[in-house]
């Protein structure tokens, strides 16, 4: 449990810092101007960041419980497509998703997941020694 607990942290911190730089500094100019082509204000509250950091950290736990059960390829196919392809369809569906981001957005969320599943792998397979528990004296040291 500790150690599924240790990589959804591990993976979500990464995840939101990974949607932080990406939405931020490389893709705000394409939200504000989009919204505001819809005469909209882009939601940008404290409020919104919480959100969005929840997600990050809902999409994480879900990866880890996906690569629990199923095969690296698997967890990135399965974590991507739950955590982005449906939200795009939906914000796409709303008309607030500016289609000029995807470029981006694609492949820098496809890497953002396939790092969530390999944090979260590493955290799952790392050995008791290498947690800090004590070894076991029977196991020679390396």
């Amino acid at each position: 449990m500790k150690r599924m607990a240790g990589a959804t942290l591990a993976a979500g911190i990464w995840i939101n810092l990974s949607e932080f730089l990406r939405n931020e500094f490389l893709l705000k100019r394409y939200w504000v101007s989009h919204y505001e082509s819809i005469n909209m204000t882009f939601p940008s509250t404290p409020v919104n960041g919480a959100v969005w950091g929840v997600w990050g950290f809902v999409l994480a736990a879900c990866i880890v419980a996906v690569r629990r059960r199923t095969t690296y390829a698997r967890t990135v196919l399965l974590g991507w497509t739950f955590g982005f392809v449906l939200m795009w369809l939906v914000v796409g569906n709303l008309g607030v998703l500016p289609l000029g981001t995807l470029p981006v957005a694609v492949p820098w969320s496809l890497v953002e997941v396939g790092l969530a599943a390999l944090i979260a792998q590493r955290i799952i397979d790392k050995p008791a020694a290498e947690q800090g528990a004590p070894a076991d004296a029977a196991t020679p040291c390396r």
